[in-house]
């Protein structure tokens, strides 16, 4: 490469960071919930396309249309700006980030075409070229090809997928779908957004920053064995509107309380330390400005301890819903099948949809 390009750990300088390029990274960059809402509230309903099973009506993670009685296609799309400065790296999250939200539908991703947006005239044509061997190697990694795509040049770098995936119907999965005495299940630990933002500053150990990369690449590729069990209810991933906004998604969707417990939810081994020492993202306050009266937290909860809730993840973990018997046997499943941070971190409850954090 013409410019050195360090992995971006605490002590490590580079001659061009990519996170200086853009004004946020990673789905931080998501617009909040509540303005995402003011722009859908006059966008056209669904109803006339029966085939048209998910749409924007639950805020879920994809659209979904019924080709036949025996298959479904699933499709997606999703980018962002860096939150990292190394390019392999960064194209490696936004592909996993991109691929997940098929997976969180039950689906079987199966091409993928690349979004892409650089600023030709700050960045050299070397470091674009990282960016999309990462995600190719991620697509890759799922099994798929990167068929295409479209780029421009643009003032901030941008990079994702478009993502087409296969579900059969019985296998589909909502966001919509938790019944009342069902457990819930998280796959991934939070505080990804916390990382990101000490990141940033300079103020990520490495060690820490191996733990983030290990988790943001890591394909959520469970969800389309979990969707092939009916005791498995909904499912949904949690990115940038946090643990809470996605609950918040799922309890509204099924017209049920989801109650979380803050000691049971899975963390990044520095989460805790960093949120204390004011290490947020300016979308962690966005997020909780959004949820309105739909969330409850426990009275004179810290503010760091909130923020580990409100804290957007990028390529975060399957929110699961499923039948409690079944719960304790469907974490072993997961943890076996590669994600050691899978927790039960709450239930589903009949009642108003809302979050109640205990």
């Amino acid at each position: 490469m013409n410019e050195t390009i360090e992995r971006g750990a605490m002590g490590k300088s580079a001659a061009l960071r990519l996170t200086s390029l853009a004004h946020g990274g990673g789905c931080g960059c998501k617009l909040a919930p509540s303005v995402l809402q003011q722009l859908l509230a006059e966008h056209p309903a669904a109803g006339p396309y029966k085939q048209l099973l998910v749409g924007t009506e639950t805020g879920d993670d994809a659209a979904v249309w019924q080709v036949d009685e025996e298959t479904c296609v699933v499709a997606t799309t999703d980018f962002f700006m860096p939150m990292v400065d190394d390019p392999h790296d960064f194209g490696r999250i936004a592909a996993t980030n991109a691929i997940s939200d098929v997976y969180a539908m039950g689906g079987k991703p199966i091409m993928a075409l690349a979004i892409l947006g650089m600023p030709l005239d700050k960045l050299p044509i070397e470091m674009t070229r990282e960016i999309l061997k990462g995600g190719a190697s991620i697509c890759a990694a799922a099994g798929i090809p990167v068929a295409g795509g479209h780029s421009i040049d643009a003032p901030e770098p941008i990079y994702g997928l478009a993502v087409i995936g296969l579900v059969k119907p019985a296998n589909l999965r909502r966001n919509s779908g938790a019944k009342p005495g069902d457990a819930v299940i998280l796959t991934k630990a939070l505080g990804v957004g916390i990382y990101s933002a000490a990141f940033k500053k300079e103020q990520l150990a490495p060690a820490a920053y191996d733990e983030m990369i290990a988790s943001v690449t890591l394909l959520n590729r469970v969800g389309a064995e979990l969707a092939k069990d009916r005791d498995v209810h909904a499912i949904t991933d949690v990115t940038g509107f946090g643990i809470l906004g996605h609950g918040l998604e799922m309890a509204r969707g099924s017209g049920a309380t989801l109650k979380l417990s803050l000691a049971d939810l899975p963390l990044l081994s520095q989460a805790e330390r960093l949120a204390q020492e004011g290490r947020v993202t300016g979308a962690s306050h966005r997020n909780w400005a959004s949820y309105g009266d739909g969330v409850a937290l426990p009275a004179a909860l810290p503010d760091w301890q909130r923020h580990l809730l409100t804290d957007p993840q990028t390529s975060g973990g399957l929110l699961v819903s499923c039948k409690a018997e079944r719960a304790q046997e469907l974490l072993a499943q997961i943890r076996a099948a590669g994600y050691p941070a899978a927790r039960i971190v709450g239930a589903v409850e009949a009642g108003p949809g809302r979050v109640v954090v205990t």
